[in-house]
């Protein structure tokens, strides 16, 4: 097995978005900061749609695959240096969405995708059980829409707005990025046009 010829993610990428979040005055209600954050997830998101498509292409082994995943989400997921309270909180959203993303795809890769339910069914589990206070048991239920979602489902966005926000709908949100990274891998330009 050859290995890939480039690294899916690296932590040079994100230190470079985290960069251009210290740099730049984020307001979440203007539209250019609220897109910074957005391409920051989406990015995040192509990497791990890009590790999927590589294993079910046969490009990947499994153990291969999962170890990618864990290196992005290491990279991710890690703390961030940034002093400014505002904008750490933005980026803990980012990071919040992304969880149920990696989980999704280890999930998916691991063990193929959820064999009963629908995104929308699997996403109202993951709301109860956040309502019960079950937040592993909602983790999973929202990994298993993930698994769909990878599998081709569409991810209806009108199911948020009947829940209440907390977790679930944060990992909605990224499953929003999952969906779209599924259907156009194409790399987030780190500057703009």
């Amino acid at each position: 097995m050859s290995n890939p010829p480039t690294e899916f993610y690296s932590e040079e990428r994100w230190q470079n978005w985290i960069g251009r979040i210290k740099d730049e005055d984020i307001d979440p209600e203007d539209e250019d900061s609220a897109r910074l954050l957005l391409n920051l997830q989406d990015d995040t998101a192509i990497a791990i749609a890009k590790i999927v498509a590589a294993y079910d292409d046969g490009e990947l082994g499994e153990e291969e695959a999962l170890e990618e995943i864990n290196d992005v989400r290491e990279i991710v997921l890690g703390e961030v240096d940034i002093e400014d309270e505002e904008k750490l909180i933005l980026v803990d959203g980012v990071q919040t969405s992304l969880v149920c993303v990696f989980f999704a795809a280890e999930e998916y890769i691991a063990g193929g995708p959820a064999e009963e339910g629908s995104v929308g069914d699997y996403l109202g589990a993951a709301a109860d059980a956040e309502a019960e206070e079950d937040l592993d048991a909602a983790l999973g239920y929202a990994a298993q829409a993930g698994t769909l979602i990878i599998d081709g489902e569409e991810l209806d966005m009108s199911v948020a707005e009947d829940l209440e926000y907390g977790l679930v709908t944060e990992w909605i949100n990224g499953l929003d990025s999952l969906q779209s990274a599924m259907s156009d891998p194409e790399v987030v330009e780190e500057d703009e046009e």
